[in-house]
């Protein structure tokens, strides 16, 4: 049996973890023990504590609780805690996800000690390392002995890079092994659509017919050049259709500040912009499931909007997702108020037929677990 460490902290790895955890519950549960530490990036309850409840997570075996702090602060005190519990735990491996602080302390910490770094979403890349993320998900790629790319794309990335396209039979770090496995996301969002069908949420209160919006990088909520376009795109687009917007507890606090206070009340006082609460995954993958268009600068609901056949338009320069974009599914309209409401009309208008295949075969986890098992 081989013991692998889990690294948690944002709302996304919670719900890209559970695909793992089902994959070993369901086909190696004798022969890989996962044990699961959060590191507290993410500490609302709406933001975190209810997925474990939701999505039948295991529950943390650590909890670092960091919480919030400037960057250099938050990913001290992670790597000192990750750190500790590596060398109390001695694994074969720790699995970090995505991009995100928690990601690049785990990959601090592990490396430092020669633990093997195993990346899920490795080689994605937006070509902007002014964006934190972008560093993140950089270093961690190159610091890994397995690396598990979503997509086609993500895999050129790192062979773009150097890596070698040689799979070896015992990977280290110098010599890791890259894979084009199809993205567990995927995995989730056909596992979880298929409990939503007979669910009841108060959200069925919104029928079929609306544009559902989320909003939460900071580069978006915290820069009132992009945030009031934004806004007004949303504004101009709610004369003629409902909108629904579940607000992050970043969005919410930062609206009066960067739209002002004037602005922030019109747009809350819209009677056909809905502002909701956080809600839950599979309240989201219900709010998707049900929109007609989504409307996000969320990497994770850029994908979910595709799997779900629906067209997306992305509130950022660029996305790590460029095929959803090159298939006419997607539209980048960044922070520019008229390419927001010309996507949205457009899509509106003629909405596309068909979403080719591009993310696996729904078994992505089962795959991963199965190259660990191997070679770790």
């Amino acid at each position: 049996m081989i013991k692998i460490i889990t690294i948690i902290g944002a709302r996304p790895q919670i719900i890209k973890a559970s695909a793992i955890s089902r994959a070993i519950k369901e086909n190696y549960k004798d022969d890989i023990e996962e044990i699961i530490v959060h590191t507290g990036q993410h500490y609302d309850r709406n933001m975190s504590e209810v997925f474990f409840t939701e999505l039948d997570i295991p529950r943390p075996k650590y909890n670092l609780a960091v919480g919030s702090g400037k960057h250099g602060e938050q990913t001290a005190k992670m790597i000192e805690g990750i750190e500790n519990i590596l060398e109390t735990e001695t694994p074969n491996a720790i699995i970090l996800y995505g991009d995100t602080n928690s990601t690049l302390s785990g990959a601090i910490a592990a490396s430092k000690i020669h633990v093997p770094i195993v990346h899920i979403e490795a080689g994605l890349r937006s070509f902007d390392k002014y964006m934190p993320e972008e560093i993140n998900r950089i270093m961690c790629d190159h610091a890994s002995t397995l690396l598990f790319s979503p997509t086609k794309a993500g895999y050129n990335n790192l062979i773009r890079e150097g890596f070698s396209t040689q799979i070896h039979e015992k990977p280290t770090m110098n010599k890791p092994n890259i894979y084009h496995s199809g993205d567990i996301m995927y995995d989730n969002t056909l596992h979880f659509s298929k409990m939503i069908k007979n669910r009841e949420t108060p959200l069925s209160c919104y029928g079929k017919d609306f544009i559902l919006c989320t909003i939460h990088r900071n580069t978006n909520t915290d820069d009132a050049n992009r945030l009031q376009p934004i806004f007004k795109a949303i504004e101009e687009i709610s004369k003629t259709q409902k909108i629904i917007l579940p607000l992050h507890p970043r969005t919410k606090k930062m609206m009066p500040l960067t739209l002002g206070e004037s602005f922030a009340k019109e747009v809350e006082n819209n009677s056909n912009i809905e502002i909701i609460d956080p809600v839950s995954f599979l309240d989201m993958i219900y709010l998707e499931t049900n929109s007609k268009l989504i409307l996000t600068d969320s990497g994770g609901v850029q994908k979910e909007a595709y799997y779900l056949e629906k067209p997306c338009v992305i509130l950022r320069p660029q996305t790590e997702w460029v095929e959803i974009v090159e298939c006419g599914n997607a539209a980048i309209a960044d922070a520019d108020y008229d390419k927001i409401v010309h996507a949205v009309n457009n899509y509106i208008n003629t909405p596309p037929k068909t979403y080719p295949n591009i993310f696996g075969d729904g078994q992505a986890a089962r795959f991963m677990c199965g190259v660990m098992l191997k070679c770790l």
